[in-house]
Order: C-alpha cells, then sequence, then structure tokens
C-alpha cells in the first residue's frame, strides 16, 4: 500500500458511523459545546498519534501496534492492546452493518434491518476477500467519495448560514446560543459527550497495523499522520459547527435520519436528501471495510507468532489472509443476529463500549511513546515528536480525565460490560502464562 491508501484507509476508518450517526447523540448531549469537545478530541488525537509515528519510525521491524508496544512495556500491555484493539473493530464492524441497514431504509421501509444488516455484511466480507490492492483502492475511491460530499456539505451549509436568497433567509449563528445557551447541560453534558467524540475519532490509529503492508513505512507514515489528522478535524469541526448552527440542538436526535441529510433537505434542492443518505451509506461502508482489515490483520499476525491457532495465519493465493477475515466476519453476522431483536438500538448500546476500547488504545499507545525516548535516544535523522514529552504528558491526563468523567456519565451497563471483557482478556493472558509454564 502507497500513502494515499494508507491516509484514505485512516479516514475511511474515522468518517464513518461516528460521524454521521453518532453525531445525533453527541449534540443531544452537549449541545453546540460539542464543538469544544471535538476540538479537545481531535488535539489528544494529533499527540498520540505523533508518538505512534515516531515509535513506527523507530521501530522498522514493526508489523502492528503489539511489535511497538511490547518492547517498551512488557507483554502484557501488548497481548491486552492486541485484543481490545480486535474486539474495537469487530464490534464496531456489527454496529455499523446495523447502522448501514438503518440508511437503507430510508428507501426500503418495508425491509427489516436484519436483512439489509445481512446483504452489506456480505459485499464488505466479498471486498475483503480480494488481493490487499484491490481493498486499498477500493478504500481509497470510498473514502474520497465521502470527503468530497462532506466538502459540498460544508460549502452548501456557509451558503444556507449566510447567504439569502429566494425565500430563504440567511440562518445566522443565533442556533448556537437561542435554546439553552452554548452549554445547555452543563460540563457534565461537555464530559458525556466526549465518549462519543472519542468512538468517533477512534480507527485512526488503523495506521499503526499497516506497516507490513506499507512501503517505506519510515517515510508514509508520519506523512499520512500528518494529513490524516488536519483532514479530520476539518471534516469533523466543521460539519458539526454548520450543523448545530443551522438546527436547534434540541431537534436533532430522534429523527430517524442522520442531521446531514436533514440539512440537504434544507438546500431545497430536488433530491439532495436522497444523494446525501447515499453517500452517508457509503461512508460506513467504507468504515467497515477499514474495520475488517483491521480486525483481520490483528488476528494474523497473532497467528504468525503462535499466539493463536496456525490456520488465520494461512494466506490465499492473492496473499489475503483468507481465514483471518472470515472469523473476523463472524462479527458482521453477529450483528445481524443481535439486530433481529434489538433493531436500530444496537448501535447505541454498542457505541459506549467501543468509546471505552479507543480510550484505552491511546492511552496505552501514549504511555508506550512517553516511555520509548528511554529505551532509544532520540535522533534527529528520522521523524521525532518537537515537543516531547509535553505533548504526550498532556494527552495521558486528559485521557484519564476524561475516563474517570465517562464512568461517572455512562450507563453502567455499558461499563460493566465492558469491564467484564476486560477481566477475560486479563484473565485469558494469566491462564495462557500458566499453561505455558506447565
Amino acid at each position: 500500500m502507497t500513502s494515499r491508501h494508507i491516509t484514505m484507509m485512516a479516514l475511511g476508518g474515522a468518517i464513518g458511523a461516528g460521524l454521521f450517526k453518532g453525531s445525533s447523540a453527541a449534540i443531544d448531549m452537549a449541545g453546540p459545546s460539542v464543538l469544544i469537545a471535538y476540538l479537545l478530541g481531535g488535539i489528544i488525537l494529533l499527540f498520540v498519534m505523533q508518538g505512534l509515528a515516531e515509535m513506527a519510525v523507530r521501530n522498522k521491524e514493526a508489523r502492528t501496534f503489539r511489535d511497538l508496544v511490547e518492547s517498551v512495556l512488557g507483554k502484557y500491555p501488548a497481548y491486552f492492546l492486541d485484543w481490545i484493539y480486535w474486539k474495537m473493530w469487530v464490534l464496531n464492524i456489527a454496529a455499523e452493518s446495523v447502522v448501514a441497514a438503518i440508511f437503507i431504509q430510508y428507501w426500503l421501509p418495508e425491509y427489516p434491518i436484519w436483512i439489509l444488516a445481512l446483504s452489506v455484511s456480505v459485499l464488505v466480507s466479498a471486498i475483503n476477500l480480494l488481493s490487499v490492492k484491490i481493498f486499498a483502492e477500493t478504500e481509497y475511491w470510498l473514502a474520497l467519495i465521502k470527503i468530497t460530499v462532506i466538502i459540498v456539505f460544508i460549502i452548501a451549509g456557509l451558503i444556507l448560514l449566510l447567504v439569502s436568497f429566494g425565500q430563504h433567509s440567511a440562518v445566522g449563528f443565533s442556533n448556537l446560543t437561542s435554546h439553552g445557551g452554548f452549554f445547555p447541560n452543563g460540563s457534565m453534558g461537555l464530559i458525556a459527550a466526549m465518549l462519543v467524540v472519542i468512538y468517533s475519532y477512534g480507527g485512526t490509529e488503523i495506521i499503526g497495523i499497516t506497516l507490513a503492508e506499507t512501503k517505506n513505512p519510515e517515510k508514509v507514515v508520519p506523512k499520512a499522520v500528518r494529513s490524516t489528522l488536519v483532514r479530520i478535524v476539518t471534516f469533523y469541526l466543521l460539519p458539526f459547527f454548520i450543523i448545530v448552527s443551522l438546527i436547534p440542538w434540541n431537534e436533532v436526535n430522534g429523527v430517524p435520519e442522520s442531521p446531514f441529510v436533514m440539512v440537504f433537505k434544507m438546500i431545497g434542492i430536488p433530491g439532495a436528501d436522497h444523494i446525501m443518505n447515499a453517500v452517508v451509506l457509503l461512508a460506513i461502508i467504507s468504515s467497515m471495510n477499514s474495520g475488517l482489515y483491521g480486525s483481520s490483520r490483528v488476528l494474523y499476525t497473532q497467528a504468525v507468532d503462535g499466539r493463536v491457532p496456525k490456520i488465520f495465519a494461512q494466506l490465499s493465493k492473492r496473499n489475503v489472509p483468507v481465514y483471518a477475515i472470515l472469523m473476523c466476519t463472524l462479527a458482521l453476522y453477529l450483528g445481524v443476529i443481535v439486530s433481529l431483536y434489538a433493531g436500530s438500538k444496537t448501535f447505541d448500546f454498542l457505541m459506549g463500549s467501543l468509546g471505552y476500547t479507543v480510550l484505552f488504545i491511546w492511552l496505552i499507545i501514549a504511555i508506550a511513546h512517553l516511555k520509548s525516548r528511554k529505551k532509544q535516544s532520540a535522533n534527529s535523522s528520522v521523524y521525532e515528536v518537537k515537543w516531547y514529552p509535553y505533548t504526550t504528558w498532556i494527552a495521558i491526563i486528559a485521557l484519564s480525565t476524561i475516563l474517570i468523567g465517562i464512568i461517572f456519565t455512562t450507563s453502567i451497563i455499558v461499563t460493566g460490560i465492558t469491564l467484564a471483557i476486560y477481566i477475560f482478556i486479563t484473565l485469558t493472558y494469566l491462564w495462557k502464562g500458566r499453561y505455558q509454564q506447565n
């Protein structure tokens, strides 16, 4: 894969259901102050990704997160990171298969969600079973399409805000403060929204597992990090600014369509809402595409190192880990089964647990970067974080603060299920260590 593939893959992983569907939940929690939440999340993401890029450049033998973390923090943190990252992607693609089905229902309301989710799952599975080059090209064009439309959305939204034409009067910015103020739910609403924010930005760190299939990673990865971060913050902050300015924040949640579709309806162009709904659907499929790639490669590298059955390390004639992909696709069909009973609520239920997981992934990466310089001295000939260790410490402190706040503002059921999964991963590590000793 080349730099353009890696950059678009990171964008494809991060600009998906969290933006197009999760936006409603984030706005409902924080109101217009959701803009501050996404700005803070973007800054934290920048600091974490800079550390990831530096570690990737210094460890040229690394193929995935575990290789970057294990040499710095030890076996357990690396093991834990690998499996929560795998868990994040398999649950995410399951959740997003349901979200994709919800958007298809915009056109086909007579079909149940589980049938539509099944159709999307089969499509994404087929794309990933092809060669890496075909997968990368597919993901590149899917990501490019949704980025182009987001740009059109931004331009159209700014016109609606600032320009009066025909029977339309410029909306202006009164909605930012007219419905309970900029912080309608106070600081706790802002903190609660951070879980959605962290989940939404999750997926960018997929760059860390593309190392084995990337040409010249020491040059490609830093470049991809820089370009990806600028675009992600832009593609989140500007759209959210337009949404909360055009639509009263308390009218966003509780409607079936995405806020993006609502804005395109306001434009008044015939069929504009259908165009936007189609783009949102492509965005979700793109994110699922990246997620299945990420989860299958984690499983593949585990198999190569003998941590899971060797069958998952077998490659097809096109050099694709076919059994690892098929194993991860089971999560897609698990999402289909859950949606058979939970319907559209499946996504909301899974999003909280996924937010916790992204938070822990970022924390482990930041802590590993903080200690990595002690293992290997700085070298000006390669990429390095300019303001180390201050930026890394800021990221660690911010993520820890958000974690504490989220624990007190998130459903105890979601927190309990996530904790149970983490305990299970830890117990498997302890059991495996004891088994190997015997």
